[in-house]
């Protein structure tokens, strides 16, 4: 059975014979629009987790306070991060192992004066006579 509809027999050329390649119609670079306010690949960055960056900075202030919130904090955004699916795994990762060393630092220092004043290090020492030879 022959189908003598134009539409359905493609794209003819003048002399009326159905066109060997038919033609696609034009179409803009697939690329162009592509990126736009994306960063340029197409696709949105994921953000960065807020408290993974509080995480990092205050473990690098490297106090007894700032170990803590370091700690704290980067266990938090270990757990949302994975949750979430954003960034700043290593940021966080960073800040706890600098804090966990912040406090173990702190803790060292607090057993070393401990020990200090418990053997008398510190303590003034009257066993010179009274002009100090």
């Amino acid at each position: 059975m022959t189908d003598h509809d134009p539409a359905r027999q493609g794209p003819q050329n003048p002399q009326g014979a159905p066109a060997a390649y038919p033609q696609q119609p034009y179409q803009q670079n697939p690329y162009q629009n592509q990126g736009q306010g994306q960063g340029g690949y197409g696709q949105q960055n994921p953000k960065t987790n807020v408290l993974a960056i509080v995480s990092l900075v205050s473990s690098i202030l490297s106090s007894f306070i700032f170990s803590i919130v370091a700690i704290v904090t980067g266990h938090i955004s270990l757990r949302q991060i994975k949750r979430t699916g954003e960034q700043g795994k290593v940021m966080a990762i960073i800040g706890l192992v600098l804090g966990y060393l912040g406090l173990l630092g702190a803790i060292a220092l607090v057993v070393f004066f401990i020990a200090a004043i418990a053997a008398g290090g510190f303590a003034y020492d009257q066993s010179y006579g009274t002009d100090g030879f």
